[in-house]
């Protein structure tokens, strides 16, 4: 996977943050109960605005959602994805079997909760928004099947998660049109990745 090396690094400040304090925490390898608070919390600061997402990782696919990876930690212990829903657009019933947490960028998504049983996957239903600014967290502890759409008919809508694990390479499960579980492996909708750390920019400038 290459690197767009055309953003402005400065306004991409705050995602290079995030990683920094993710990788700070993953390595304190914490209990999921202590860490998923302090993900919250750095998903909070990085959500405050959405300046800092490059338009590449802005658009939806064709005719379907768009997982654009962000960063991969290198040993895997996280990744950041930017998920795009044009109009319309929605997952199937998924999972995750590792923990996220997930905050709204832009725009409004809806949920629509399932829960697994002993004879498969059911619907719960229960179904909430997820405005601008929304957080919560994913993992087979507090809750990991779903299906999220865009609540908008206008515009797109996204969302930046975070992941235990590089959510691309993941055996996973979904339901498919008949509710039978399937195997899967998302991959991701991207072959280029934002440049963190190209930092000459305001090294110059201190040194001036």
């Amino acid at each position: 996977m290459t690197t767009d090396a055309h953003i402005d690094t400065d306004t991409i400040r705050p995602l290079r943050d995030f990683v920094t304090g993710m990788t700070a925490l993953v390595q304190q390898d914490l209990p999921e109960a202590a860490l998923l608070p302090e993900v919250t919390a750095l998903m909070a600061r990085l959500i405050a605005h959405d300046r800092w997402l490059p338009e590449p990782f802005t658009r939806p696919g064709q005719g379907t959602y768009a997982q654009h990876l962000l960063h991969c930690d290198p040993l895997e212990r996280f990744s950041v994805v930017s998920f795009v829903w044009g109009p319309g657009q929605r997952t199937p019933v998924h999972n995750h079997t590792v923990w996220g947490v997930v905050g709204v960028l832009r725009g409004l998504e809806t949920c629509d909760e399932f829960e697994p049983t002993a004879d498969g996957v059911r619907a719960t239903g229960l179904t909430h928004a997820l405005k601008t600014g929304a957080i919560e967290a994913v993992s087979p502890t507090v809750g990991d099947w779903h299906r999220v759409g865009n609540a908008l008919a206008d515009q797109p809508s996204i969302s930046i998660h975070v992941y235990g694990g590089n959510i691309g390479a993941i055996h996973r499960s979904m339901l498919d049109a008949d509710g039978v579980e399937r195997p899967f492996v998302s991959g991701y909708s991207s072959t280029v990745v934002p440049n963190l750390w190209d930092r000459s920019a305001e090294v110059r400038k201190a040194v001036s």
